[in-house]
């Protein structure tokens, strides 16, 4: 029993520290951590990304007891180590979301609310219909295989027992702050152009009081920036695939320096 246990070791630490890592990554991933995908559907990606990672995995020498501390520890580790990883490449869907939001509460559409399948929540049309693009173009781009990739070259920079170091949270914090300015940039024509339209009517109220140009004026804003979301709209995927090559960029630095460190510390 024991030579079987000790046959059975191995196996278990190549097969389960990618799996935690992958489930951690896919819980935060874009598209694939959303509501809409199972549970059980997201465990059976994990386990085939899993299986597919044994021939890297595999050749690891570091053999953990799975049922004592450093067992517990070591798969913290790997489900920090997947979370941070899914979360850099869920900012440039949050852009997205966000610019909808914005767009939304210029054009007067946050007053229609409906129920969003995609992330169990309510949600105004138009983060809507920008989510469904961005899924559009995420396949489109396949980015559920530099997802995969990124697991895979994520175990030469962070190898299980070697740690992750604060350098890794501290980039994806500090890069949290290019969702507001990607978001907002996006959203300038929209907003610009109700400000301009809402100061018009300001300044015809005052010229003729008597006219109702509350309700007049609400539908022509809608109007307008229906108009001026469709001409946004047509620059919104080159604007996600650059974003999504910045994290990726991001990640790469990272990695980069991880094997740095790690190869300065064997010397």
């Amino acid at each position: 029993m024991e030579q079987v246990l000790a046959n059975l070791f191995p196996l278990l630490n190549a097969l389960w520290w990618p799996f935690v890592r992958a489930m951690a990554l896919l819980s935060a991933a874009p598209v694939l951590g959303e509501a809409m995908v199972p549970v059980p559907i997201r465990i059976l990606v994990s386990l085939v990304i899993a299986i597919l990672m044994m021939p890297v995995t595999g050749r690891e020498q570091v053999v953990i007891d799975p049922f004592t501390l450093a067992a517990a520890v070591a798969t913290l580790e790997q489900a920090i180590i997947g979370f941070v990883l899914g979360l850099a490449f869920h900012f440039s869907m949050a852009v997205i979301s966000l610019l909808g939001y914005i767009v939304s509460s210029q054009m007067g559409f946050s007053m229609a609310v409906m129920n969003d399948p995609l992330n169990g929540s309510s949600s105004d049309v138009v983060s809507g219909l920008l989510s469904m693009l961005s899924i559009i173009v995420f396949f489109a781009i396949d980015g559920h295989l530099v997802i995969t990739g990124v697991i895979g070259a994520s175990f030469r920079a962070w190898p299980l027992g070697g740690g992750f170091g604060p350098l890794l949270l501290q980039t994806v914090a500090w890069n949290a702050a290019w969702i507001f300015s990607a978001a907002m940039l996006l959203a300038i024509p929209i907003v610009f152009s109700t400000v301009v339209v809402q100061l018009g009517f300001g300044f015809l109220n005052r010229v003729a009081p008597s006219l109702n140009l509350f309700s007049l004026g609400f539908s022509v804003i809608t109007l307008f920036g229906l108009l001026m979301l469709g001409q946004v709209v047509r620059f919104i995927p080159d604007h996600y695939t650059r974003m999504s090559g910045q994290v990726l960029e991001m990640i790469r630095q990272q990695m980069q320096v991880a094997e740095g460190q790690r190869n300065g510390a064997i010397r």
